[in-house]
């Protein structure tokens, strides 16, 4: 195992988490590889994007269901009773690896260098199981979204960015 994955599985099991960590031999660094690999629907990749919080330069991880954009405008309005006057932008390949110690496509919800704010995509607590990158962009493990949730401490939010149907004005 990497020691990135290593350092992912001492985190979780710290946190008193002991999942098994699987390790495939094509990449799960996109949603749709990773559900492939795995056998699962898309929606249960919890996948995770890094930002850059203006300022203090601290990371964002937002965590997504593999399915959705993400509202860079509701992540920062998650934070805000955290963080005042929190801006996002998302960060550059060495930003996340510098911040969390995972390249882009392996960042695990836990075991950063760098403690990041964390925002949950709420889409994710509706699914009974989820699947997070383990440390490597060929890594995964298996968890609930309350185990994710305690895990993280992250904030859940309405994050997902929802098509409007220009023409009615109504979500599609």
């Amino acid at each position: 195992m990497a020691s990135s994955s290593e350092r992912v599985a001492a985190a979780l099991a710290a946190a008193g988490h002991a999942p098994e960590i699987r390790v495939f031999d094509s990449s799960t660094r996109t949603s749709a590889d990773a559900a492939a690999a795995i056998g699962c629907e898309v929606a249960q990749i919890a996948k995770s994007l890094v930002f850059r919080a203006r300022g203090s330069n601290r990371p964002v991880l937002v965590i997504a269901s593999g399915v959705n954009r993400v509202d860079e405008a509701a992540v920062a309005a998650a934070l805000a009773g955290r963080i005042d006057g929190l801006k996002i932008e998302r960060a550059d390949a060495g930003f996340v690896r510098d911040a969390t110690g995972f390249a882009i496509g392996g960042v695990a919800p836990v075991g950063h260098a760098t403690p990041p704010h964390v925002v949950i995509d709420r889409d994710l607590l509706a699914l009974p199981r989820i699947w997070a990158a383990a440390g490597t962009p060929n890594s995964v493990f298996a968890l609930t979204p309350d185990q994710l949730v305690a895990l993280t401490g992250g904030v859940v939010a309405d994050i997902a960015q929802r098509l409007s149907d220009t023409a009615t004005g109504a979500a599609v």
